[in-house]
């Protein structure tokens, strides 16, 4: 069993500002989102112009295959943070309670790394690329 020294309001402090963090890369994923469709879309063909919606010309393509190819280490880093902040808010409520054995088993819980591949699908359908 580890050796405790933990200050809660030192816990609190530090898990508010990578929540602020969080947050703040979580609108920068969303502008890259946005900013790489657009510059699919802007990227232009090789081919005549078309009437309607322009096919996907190659640098498109290219970059929505790098998209398609990182979303699961965008996703990554999104859930490590989350489960770690939430493990530490976790083990430090069962260290205020004296439970210590529950707050090792919080922080182990924490340690592993979250599997994100159970939420491509659905991310990738509820607003990813196609």
């Amino acid at each position: 069993m580890p050796a405790w020294d933990i200050t809660p309001s030192g816990v609190d402090s530090v898990t508010s500002l990578v929540g602020l963090a969080m947050d703040d890369v979580a609108k920068d994923v969303r502008a890259y989102g946005e900013h790489i469709e657009s510059a699919a879309g802007s990227a232009g063909t090789i081919g005549p112009p078309v009437c309607g919606a322009a096919p996907v010309g190659p640098v498109g393509a290219a970059l929505r295959l790098f998209v398609a190819e990182t979303a699961n280490d965008v996703r990554f880093l999104a859930k490590r943070s989350a489960k770690s902040v939430n493990g530490a808010i976790e083990a430090t409520n069962h260290y205020v309670a004296g439970d210590l054995e529950q707050a090792a088993n919080a922080q182990q819980q924490a340690a592993q790394a979250p599997d994100v591949t159970v939420f491509l699908p659905s991310a990738l359908r509820d607003g990813g690329f196609r």
